[in-house]
């Protein structure tokens, strides 16, 4: 396999995220358009690095991923819902 890749910015750098097939949850760390090829015909890919709760990371296809929308509330949302 050839040592090409390139990261890629994404929107959801440093939050949380789920891998869909999965469930696993964690923080999105990088996305690195990767070639996977172990032939000589090039194969791309767009990975998503994620790194879960015991500190490993992991990669999966950057289309298999989601916002977690279980996150904890920040603290601007919980003021609002007081104020509501």
């Amino acid at each position: 396999m050839s040592e090409c890749y390139e990261y890629v910015p994404h929107w959801l750098l440093r939050q949380r995220v789920r891998d869909i097939p999965s469930g696993v949850e964690g923080v999105l760390m990088a996305v690195i358009n990767e070639n996977v090829s172990d032939t000589g015909v090039e194969r791309w890919m767009e990975l998503a690095y994620i790194r879960n709760a015991s500190g490993r990371e992991f990669a999966t296809a950057v289309t298999n991923i989601e916002p977690a929308t279980d996150q904890p509330l920040t603290a601007v949302s919980r003021r609002d819902q007081r104020s509501a």
